[in-house]
């Protein structure tokens, strides 16, 4: 009996032995797991940032000369990318009311910040109108002055009526006059960002928000119509507003060099033209 409790034990600490071994087998496996992930997380992130430098410091040939990204560049189009992003995003919340139960608690929220949510999507997609990099400055100021007429509209109907502003809209067509100036003004950047890159979601807005809000105005698109087309319109919008980050910075800036040309007084733009005749004749 003796002997077999103290074979007993022996096989028990063997069996602890192995076990600690395997713990520890374990742990130097975690940790070169660790190790072996560490490095290319890394590397991903230095691929990450030497990109952004690679970008910064590039040199591209414009259409009248060279060009570089510099800082105020990405602070602009970064602007215009969060002002899009909240556009859509108060854009997204005010059309949930067309959608959600009437005696639902959620819907009593919304329809209590209407108005805030109202102001902040006009005001983020003011914030990205003001920083679009369009060649044509008379269109820029045309898109402006939409939004500026549908912005004050808005601000008229928040202030002379107890209901939100998107309920007077909703139940008074006429008021679409006053609002839909900001919408015109999407519509713009939707024919813009549509031409100069091809994307069918731009495409799509550009033809589904006219539709709607004349729809609306003119009653001609019945109720269910006009909700099929408010879905429709926030989907477009809100993939429109993800893929702006999708996109390189400089598709955003554009040919910064067409910019200072169209800076330059008319003679020195002939100057140059001619300077650049000269050099293609040359060539």
């Amino acid at each position: 009996l003796p002997g077999k409790l103290q074979m007993n034990v022996q096989m028990e600490r063997g069996s602890m032995r192995a076990c600690g071994r395997e713990f520890s087998m374990t742990r130097a496996s975690l940790r070169c797991g660790l190790r072996a992930r560490s490095p290319s997380l890394a590397s991903r992130l230095k691929h990450t940032c030497r990109a952004s430098a690679s970008e910064s410091s590039q040199v591209y040939q414009g259409r009248y000369g060279p060009w570089q990204l510099d800082t105020q560049d990405y602070q602009e189009v970064w602007g215009y990318r969060v002002g899009i992003t909240g556009a859509a995003a108060a854009t997204l919340a005010c059309a949930s009311l067309a959608f959600l139960p009437e005696d639902g608690g959620v819907r009593s929220v919304i329809t209590s910040a209407l108005n805030p949510l109202c102001f902040l999507g006009a005001a983020s997609l003011g914030v990205s109108l003001q920083l679009i990099h369009i060649y044509v400055a008379p269109i820029k100021r045309a898109i402006q002055t939409l939004w500026l007429m549908g912005f004050l509209g808005s601000i008229y109907l928040m202030a002379t009526n107890d209901a939100p502003a998107a309920l007077v809209v909703m139940d008074h067509p006429i008021c679409t006059f006053l609002v839909g100036p900001i919408f015109a003004a999407l519509t713009g950047v939707a024919f813009k960002e549509g031409m100069c890159y091809g994307k069918a979601e731009a495409a799509g807005l550009f033809f589904i928000v006219p539709l709607l809000f004349l729809g609306h105005l003119t009653n001609w698109v019945p109720i269910e119509g006009q909700r099929g087309l408010l879905a429709a319109f926030c989907i477009l919008f809100t993939v429109f507003a993800a893929r702006k980050y999708t996109q390189p910075v400089k598709d955003d800036v554009g040919d910064k060099s067409v910019f200072a040309f169209l800076a330059m007084p008319p003679d020195q733009q002939q100057l140059l033209m001619s300077r650049m005749g000269n050099e293609d004749e040359d060539n």
